[in-house]
């Protein structure tokens, strides 16, 4: 960009930091974002961040020592950050600054008096998208015996994590799709529970519509299946309380054949430390092999190490998949009625030993 005369940088990132206090606030920033803007070039002039739902409002320096603005709106549109920039005519370059973060008005639409009136143009296209979306939404992929939420035990699994996990292992398995042994599912990419009796069907049955399938599962990401070794799937597996990650851990959610023990314990634990026991990683009930080559499934968010798991990028033999909804929903026209996950996969104990 410098090469063809850009002087006005403008960074937006999908990672980010905390910062406690108000929405405006800055105060004992910490987090990816302050290493990062600490090793960019004092090119860039604003850094607009996210992915931690943070809501803050910084001036951090640049490796260079320069100070710019560094922002978040936190998230589910609960804020905009209003954001001015001064452009000076001859240099090209900003030479001013400033960032508000604004708070949302939800109370006013209900007003009678003085309602919040919805854009009529941008509402007619939002109607038509709804219209034409509806028939696919509507479409039942199968149904559950019960409520199979997001909602971790004391180990870190979810029943809704190990029937994703198993979805994927599933539609990834067969040689032709990479012949996986072992699917992975990041915590954060789960958005919602599925329901019993399920919300949209309305038939008291558990019926699951694709809609509530892509609730559950709305970035689609490509599946992706890698070789891994034993060591690899160990030191991935202790990529979930490496530094920089929530105090309670990003526990991955791991699919049916496959099961380990840790003794970490969410905001107990130091983050940073080696967890997972000894010899407990097992596949089928055999200890993985540290020199071994598994096949491991993930989404493509993190096969470029997504969610700080660095280990995935270095997989090999990489082979791209289908839809990660797509398997969800297939998943379920295949072994309707779906059961909740056993959440037995990963164990927490006391000490290894």
């Amino acid at each position: 960009l410098r090469r063809e005369g850009v002087e006005a940088v403008v960074v937006l990132i999908h990672e980010g930091g905390v910062a406690p206090g108000s929405i405006n606030g800055c105060s004992g920033v910490s987090g990816p974002v302050v290493d990062i803007v600490g090793r960019l070039h004092g090119a860039v002039d604003l850094v607009v961040t996210g992915h931690t739902h943070q809501a803050y409002n910084c001036r951090l320096p640049t490796a260079e020592g320069r100070d710019i603005p560094v922002t978040s709106a936190g998230a589910f549109g609960r804020l905009i950050t209003r954001i001015d920039l001064t452009l000076d005519r001859a240099s090209r370059d900003v030479i001013g600054a400033a960032a508000e973060n604004l708070l949302v008005d939800r109370v006013n639409y209900l007003n009678t008096a003085t309602p919040i009136q919805p854009d009529t143009k941008i509402s007619s296209v939002v109607a038509n998208y709804n219209a034409l979306a509806e028939p696919i939404a509507n479409r039942v992929i199968g149904s559950i015996t019960a409520p199979i939420t997001r909602s971790a035990n004391a180990s870190g699994e979810s029943a809704l994590g190990d029937v994703i996990a198993d979805a994927q292992l599933r539609a990834t398995a067969a040689p032709e799709r990479g012949g996986a042994v072992v699917a992975f599912m990041n915590p954060g990419g789960i958005r919602a529970d599925l329901t019993y009796p399920s919300s949209n069907a309305g038939e008291g049955d558990g019926q699951v519509t694709y809609g509530e399938a892509f609730t559950v599962q709305p970035f689609a990401n490509s599946l992706v299946v890698k070789t891994l070794t034993g060591a690899q799937i160990y030191a991935l597996l202790e990529q979930q309380w490496a530094i920089g990650q929530p105090a309670s851990g990003r526990i991955l959610q791991v699919s049916e054949r496959f099961g380990y023990r840790h003794s970490f314990r969410p905001a107990q634990s130091a983050l940073g430390g080696q967890y997972v026991c000894p010899g407990s990683v097992t596949l089928d009930g055999v200890p993985v092999e540290a020199g071994g080559g598994y096949r491991v499934t993930m989404n493509s968010f993190l096969a470029s190490g997504g969610d700080g798991f660095a280990v995935f990028s270095l997989g090999r033999d990489a082979l791209g998949g289908e839809v990660d909804v797509d398997a969800f929903a297939d998943y379920f026209g295949a072994r309707s009625p779906v059961a909740p996950g056993a959440r037995d996969r990963i164990v927490q104990v006391a000490a290894c030993g």
